[in-house]
């Protein structure tokens, strides 16, 4: 099956440029130009994955990510021609996995792409952070008989840090291992994510004890 990516972005230009780079790259490309119909969009093509503009004529692309990431874990990745703040860390905090922002490398962008998309593991493993169980082939995270809705890249960050619960993880090495960065990029990613995890996986978010800070270096799986 040809993974299937819907792009939101009214620039039609660029859209055309990133359909012609898609394909290249075996991608099959869907498109939309407005936030009112992105929702609608995404219904209907079922994609892998969604690239999607910050700002969109209709709804901006902020609210268009809070949706889809209500009813689905499909990644998200924000494109954005803004370095502000609290743009980023507004689509973070609403759902996105990663930001790319313009104008971009269309390798960086492919790369991106990729590490989003790539396969889960297959293997039997099944790992334990306290009363919460990582089912690693089942790609499925309980408390007792309790499953937890997690986002495909929410669950690779709990299993990074469950598969070595002893190892307190950089920012930076969290980035390499989930996000695929091999470069120097915004931690706000990690901190955002973690935060996001914590409201799921904690019985007491601003307490947490499944993923803990070591104050000064990063996270680690459990209790300093």
């Amino acid at each position: 099956m040809t993974p299937r990516i819907l792009v939101v972005d009214d620039d039609q230009a660029l859209a055309e440029m990133i359909g012609i780079v898609l394909r290249s790259e075996g991608y099959e490309p869907e498109f939309s130009a407005d936030g009112n119909d992105a929702v609608d969009a995404f219904h209907s093509t079922k994609p892998d994955l969604v690239l999607l503009d910050v700002m969109l004529p209709g709804i901006d692309g902020i609210e268009v990510c809070k949706r889809i990431r209500a009813e689905s874990g499909t990644p998200i990745i924000m494109l954005t021609a803004k370095s502000d703040t609290a743009d980023v860390v507004l689509g973070l905090e609403n759902g996105a996995d990663d930001y790319v922002v313009k104008p971009f490398n269309p390798k960086e962008l492919v790369a991106r792409i990729r590490t989003r998309l790539r396969p889960s593991a297959t293997d039997a493993t099944v790992l334990h952070v306290g009363d919460v169980t990582v089912d690693v082939a089942g790609h499925e995270v309980r408390r007792g008989d309790t499953v937890i809705a997690l986002t495909p890249l929410e669950f690779d960050l709990l299993r990074a840090l469950a598969e070595k619960p002893n190892q307190v993880f950089t920012r930076e090495m969290l980035l390499e291992q989930v996000w695929g960065y091999h470069y120097k990029a915004d931690t706000r990613l990690v901190n955002v994510h973690v935060q996001r995890l914590r409201a799921k996986i904690e019985h007491d978010p601003d307490n947490p004890k499944t993923v803990t800070t070591v104050r000064g270096v990063g996270y680690r799986a459990g209790g300093a």
